[in-house]
């Protein structure tokens, strides 16, 4: 089947390909098999409870999505989304009828509710995989940091943040400094806020929502997994000293 939409002439109605050529790979790092793998990893350590959280990733002109509402840990390849990067408009939560597709389940799902917000990260990052997670330790920072910046410096784990989540490596020395935007009823809506703080913070790694949890990116999917994983680490210590009065 050609993997891009068509027009049915009789019906004129979008037709897309819902074989799994493009979903299936003996490659164990191919997005169809990583973004199950990954979220299943995510659901063990509490990054992804309750269908919550999960990943983009784009490889080339093509980016993976998971669905919204499947259990993480039960993810499969033929679950996934396909579209083609970049798109005509930016897939808006406004414009989510018109984005395009070059693959779909054939079983009845929806790509996942953070499109959007995966979609800011290509952009305006040149990102290649963006994780957002709903850490505990993430949401408990944006509620000890009040304002709209989470800061926290003179740690180890510092090292293993990239500035701008592209470019550059911060040192023990520097101040890591994330900012913190307002959550929002539906996730989508999150999108503009998020584009803002994005170009208020060029160096900034990820983005952290209030009460919800953290979108973090990258220029690989280990990049964005390894930035997740220090971030979450200085959030959980972070939250740690301010209880402790040591921060």
């Amino acid at each position: 089947m050609n993997s891009t939409e068509s027009r049915d002439k009789k019906s004129n109605t979008t037709i897309v390909d819902t074989s799994d050529d493009l979903v299936t790979s003996p490659d164990p790092t191919h997005p169809a098999n990583l973004i199950p793998e990954l979220c299943r990893h995510f659901w063990t350590i509490g990054w992804a409870t309750g269908t919550g959280g999960g990943i983009s990733i784009r490889d080339d002109d093509k980016v993976y999505i998971a669905p919204s509402g499947v259990q993480k840990e039960r993810i499969k390849p033929e679950h996934i989304f396909v579209l083609p990067y970049p798109q005509s408009e930016p897939p808006l939560a406004s414009t989510a009828d018109t984005r395009t597709f070059l693959r779909k389940p054939s079983i009845p799902l929806k790509e996942s509710a953070c499109t959007p917000l995966f979609w800011a990260a290509f952009d305006l990052r040149d990102a290649k995989a963006c994780i957002h997670t709903h850490s505990q330790h993430a949401v408990m920072a944006t509620l000890l940091w009040p304002g709209n910046e989470f800061r926290i410096e003179k740690l180890e784990m510092i090292k293993g943040v990239r500035w701008g989540g592209v470019e550059g490596t911060m040192t023990y020395e520097d101040e890591l400094v994330v900012p913190i935007i307002e959550n929002t009823p539906l996730e989508e809506d999150l999108r503009h806020t998020l584009v803002e703080a994005m170009k208020a913070y060029p160096k900034a790694a990820a983005v952290l929502v209030r009460r919800h949890g953290v979108y973090v990116w990258g220029p690989s999917w280990e990049s964005a997994k390894t930035q997740a994983e220090c971030l979450d680490y200085l959030f959980e210590l972070g939250v740690k000293m301010k209880l402790a009065n040591v921060l």
